[in-house]
């Protein structure tokens, strides 16, 4: 009897101080019951300001083409959604989305202004029944991305009138009948409504917008069935039976879609909780880097998936997407794998896919890209100037939606913890003022040149001690990073999360040296691809710009123009390097850091005080010396690289001094690399 009674007063004493002990951030909004919770919790807009060379690449997309474009493209000059008479779908709230937190990252009064210039009317075409908008859209795709832009700017102004709007619009949803077909586009990325609608559902609790967002996963596109059936592997690509159309087994074939829907299984695992969603999203990944994986982190789709290949393409659309897709993804499950991706398509495949003074974008980009230009190419269903560096190249919807890619990327590098502190997400200059512990106030200084150097410092800043723990992620492709805090040394494994729970006084620093150590990757055909930290390299090519007219008027507004580039140098080279041994043959210089981190001698920069292009004479902040040889039999094809020979190449010319440069800065390039077979090289390295 007595043990009888001893255990009922255990259960009573768990069941009374159980939560209490139950980790939970009071700071900010996490997912309340019934959601799961989430491995971190996003800050909201405005707690991450850019620092640093992060800084200026903010500021190069204000003075380029976000801040500018909606003042002469006419789809944005007459934007229904801003009041006038033109374009009512996806392109006003696709530009808000990435001009919204650029605002306010920067705390640029002039683009706030533009901001308030959109907001407005869009507040003012709120109607009774909860829909909103311009009154000739009668389609709820482009609300689905509206409503992001309404979130983060209700985040940034705790303008109270945004969130009133988002919640008779969810009330809409609620009391209409579904309507979300897989043949159109609000069906395939219907669930988009779930980003908005979980975070409406963490700050007012109100358990029918859980109904709706329920309601949409049932009756939309099963994206958890196609990436546990994956229909469209390495085999549907070879044989071409990939769908090249728009109806609904096409639009599973695109790429954008694909970038977003990625995340779709994994919103969904928060209400669910079922295992099943979750192994979706990370099986999902695994079959696009199996069956259509590029370097820099992407994965091909010229406009639908298209193979391994370095000749096809990737839209510019869908690295942005992919990359929100992730950002939301590493709040929910907070593996470090996403959080490297993430990296991966920020320091390469984003800024390889516009000009360094952002004033240009591609449609498509290639990891082997040695001409550009509008002559015919074998994109799986895109034009022939898809991968020019323009205004609005092939279609106009990435110049209307490649401008959340730089802010939402700043906003997602510091997140909360359960546990009331912070974890350091992904690494760039940056200062985040947030709330830890039992709501004290800190701010952290994060300076560092990463992705281009390994050396990271943080400087807590308080009025009082407060003890709260600072996460810091290792990048999985480190062996291991060393911390030093306190006097004290501590190492963590590639992959891993260190924890530091510490009383902080005001002034500590924390440093982290993360070796960068030189690495290969295998590609295709046995090619290899040169790696440095997070940063792909790829071979410099002399290269001439060619401002030209297109199929289209770039309106010559301040620095908009279409550019094709020329090489000027051979660049069918294969690397003579030992893959066992790469401090033998590969040699780095690291360069000062200058205002576009991005940019390599011989870019075309406009230059906002002489109104004109001036050429661009300093080098990337990383330059890599190292020996290639000349590949004759390796060409074009259809105007593109042809495949990279099967490695190992039996050499045929005399080697060659070559240099490698990041794949951001390279506007021409080789980046998928024949290898030499060195065994039959008689001046090999030493």
């Amino acid at each position: 009897m007595k043990r009888l009674i001893f255990a009922v007063f255990i259960v009573l004493v768990s069941a009374l101080y159980g939560c209490t002990t139950k980790e939970e951030n009071i700071n900010y909004n996490g997912n309340p019951a019934p959601m799961k919770k989430n491995a971190y919790i996003k800050l909201p807009l405005g707690s991450i300001k850019p620092e640093g060379w992060l800084k200026a690449q903010l500021e190069a997309q204000a003075e380029g083409l976000t801040g500018n474009v909606d003042d002469f493209w006419p789809d944005l000059v007459n934007s229904s959604w801003r009041g006038g008479d033109g374009e009512a779908w996806e392109r006003g709230p696709y530009y808000l989305d990435g001009l919204v937190p650029l605002a306010y990252l920067l705390d640029d009064e002039k683009l706030k202004k533009k901001v308030i210039s959109w907001i407005e009317p869009i507040i003012a075409s709120s109607r009774d029944t909860g829909w909103y908008g311009p009154a000739k859209n009668r389609d709820r795709w482009p609300l689905a991305v509206a409503n992001k832009v309404l979130m983060q700017y209700y985040e940034a102004t705790n303008d109270n009138r945004a969130i009133e709007i988002l919640i008779k619009y969810f009330r809409y949803l609620h009391d209409s009948p579904p309507d979300w077909p897989d043949k159109d586009w609000r069906g395939v990325r219907a669930m988009e409504n779930a980003v908005t609608g979980y975070w409406l559902y963490r700050q007012t609790k109100e358990s029918w917008i859980l109904d709706v967002i329920e309601s949409i996963q049932k009756n939309s596109s099963d994206w958890t069935t196609y990436y546990e059936k994956f229909p469209w592997d390495s085999a549907a690509s070879a044989e071409k039976k990939i769908p090249l159309n728009w109806g609904p087994d096409g639009l599973t074939a695109h790429v954008v879609n694909n970038a977003m829907a990625i995340k779709y299984p994994g919103l969904w695992f928060q209400q669910s909780g079922d295992a099943r969603f979750k192994n979706a999203v990370f099986d999902g990944i695994a079959k696009y880097d199996l069956n259509h994986g590029q370097a820099g982190g992407r994965f091909s789709g010229d406009e639908h998936l298209s193979g391994k290949s370095p000749d096809r393409g990737t839209e510019l659309c869908s690295v942005v997407e992919y990359m929100f897709s992730l950002e939301e993804l590493y709040a929910i499950f907070g593996d470090n794998k996403l959080a490297d991706r993430l990296e991966l398509l920020a320091f390469n495949s984003l800024p390889g896919t516009t000009t360094p003074d952002m004033w240009a974008h591609q449609y498509d980009q290639q990891s082997n890209q040695v001409i550009v230009n509008g002559e015919k190419r074998a994109w799986s269903t895109n034009g022939n100037f898809s991968n020019i560096y323009g205004l609005m190249p092939n279609f106009a919807c990435c110049l209307a939606n490649m401008h959340q890619g730089w802010p939402k990327f700043t906003q997602s590098l510091w997140m909360a913890t359960t546990d009331n502190g912070l974890i350091a997400v992904a690494y760039a200059p940056s200062t985040v003022k947030a709330k830890v512990a039992n709501q004290k106030e800190v701010t952290i200084t994060e300076d560092t040149d990463y992705p281009f150097k390994g050396s990271v410092r943080f400087t807590i800043k308080t009025e009082k001690p407060v003890r709260f723990s600072l996460y810091l992620r290792i990048p999985g492709w480190a062996q291991k990073a060393e911390i030093k805090y306190k006097d004290k040394t501590i190492s963590g494994a590639g992959g891993s999360t260190v924890k530091i729970f510490a009383r902080w006084d005001p002034g500590e620093v924390v440093t982290m040296a993360i070796p960068m150590d030189l690495r290969v990757e295998k590609r295709y055909n046995n090619s290899l691809s040169v790696l440095k930290g997070p940063l792909y390299f790829s071979l410099r090519i002399d290269k001439e710009y060619k401002s030209v007219k297109i199929n289209y008027d770039n309106f010559s507004y301040k620095g908009s123009v279409d550019w094709e580039i020329y090489p000027k140098s051979p660049w069918n080279y294969g690397l003579m390097i030992d893959k066992n041994n790469l401090a033998r043959g590969l040699k780095i210089a690291e360069n000062e850091l200058t205002r576009y981190p991005f940019a390599d001698k011989g870019d075309m920069i406009w230059s906002s005080d002489s109104a004109r292009y001036i050429t661009w004479e300093k080098d990337p902040p990383v330059v890599i010396t190292t020996r290639g040889m000349k590949i004759p039999e390796w060409g074009l094809k259809e105007n593109s690289v042809d495949i990279p020979p099967l490695s190992p190449v039996k050499p045929g010319a005399s080697a060659e001094v070559i240099q490698l440069v990041p794949y951001g800065s390279a506007r021409l390039r080789i980046t998928e690399f024949p290898v030499i077979d060195l065994t039959k090289v008689v001046d090999v390295i030493r």
